[in-house]
């Protein structure tokens, strides 16, 4: 089983939806890793900022009705839950997890071994 390290981004969910809208995304840098965090209206989501293909901000795309972060560079799409790009054209995202929990929203950062 993975350890991670639980780092707190937002306070609150209601904070978490105040800075990052529906459909929109924002790059938050954890322990120096970028990343593209992600509300959609499955909820909230953490991937890699850099698009596996060619390394460009993910968090500069949009999302979509399935659930997907779209890179704006040449269109790949990331399953925001497992980060499968979806037509098998590139690696597939680094995917975070994500808890709420009363006291705010933390992102999972695997821990050294």
């Amino acid at each position: 089983m993975s350890n991670y390290t639980w780092h707190k981004v937002f306070d609150s969910p209601e904070e978490a939806a105040n800075e990052v809208p529906v459909r929109k995304l924002k790059e938050l840098r954890i322990e120096n890793i970028s990343i593209c965090f992600a509300h959609t209206a499955a909820g909230f989501f953490a991937v890699a900022d850099a698009c596996p293909h060619l390394g460009y901000s993910l968090s500069k795309g949009t999302t979509n009705y399935l659930n997907e972060v779209i890179c704006p560079w040449h269109s790949y799409r990331f399953n925001l839950q497992n980060g499968r790009e979806c037509e098998y054209k590139t690696r597939n995202a680094t995917v975070y997890p994500v808890e709420t929990r009363t006291d705010g929203i933390y992102i999972g950062i695997p821990a050294a071994t």
